[in-house]
């Protein structure tokens, strides 16, 4: 079962660049709506099993409802290989269509910023914030799909 943590305020992504959105979305902009942020990497073999297929399951099983899915590709090994261009082939190859952002490099060392922010451990991390802002969920490795759908129902269910 996915561990909740404190709520509170977050810090916004802090992302270089977007791909598959021709907007900017921010965690401000979408209080209101159930964000889920599915932070991954591209040679992740948990994230490509597991996180990203889930992230797009939610896309479908909630479509139409207020749940924003977003992916957060957080480098912070093989940084050489993973390139901007290196994803954006990877997305279409897996026909991945909800926006994806690339977590800012961080200075100095090798962990990206929003990984920082947010204490990520590794990846595959979901981040689930509720329609306040409020992050709800912060999990490090494969969620069960029913115990997230669960969540996912509660927070929706919740007047914004």
């Amino acid at each position: 079962m996915p561990q909740a943590t404190n709520a509170r305020h977050p810090p916004e992504l802090q992302v270089s660049e977007w791909i598959n959105t021709s907007e900017t979305p921010s965690l401000a902009a979408l209080r209101g709506q159930v964000v889920v942020v599915h932070a991954f990497q591209m040679l992740c073999p948990g994230c490509v099993a597991h996180g990203l297929p889930q992230a797009k399951r939610l896309t479908q099983v909630f479509a139409g409802r207020d749940l924003v899915v977003i992916g957060l590709h957080t480098v912070f090994e093989h940084h050489a290989v993973m390139t901007p261009a290196a994803l954006r082939v990877f997305l279409h190859e897996y026909r991945i269509g909800f926006p994806v952002g690339i977590d800012m490099a961080g200075d100095p060392g090798p962990l990206p910023l929003t990984m920082q922010a947010y204490r990520m451990e590794g990846t595959p991390t979901l981040l689930v914030f509720d329609r306040q802002g409020q992050l709800q969920l912060n999990q490090l490795g494969q969620v069960d799909d029913m115990a997230l759908g669960a969540m996912i129902g509660e927070l929706l269910a919740q007047a914004a």
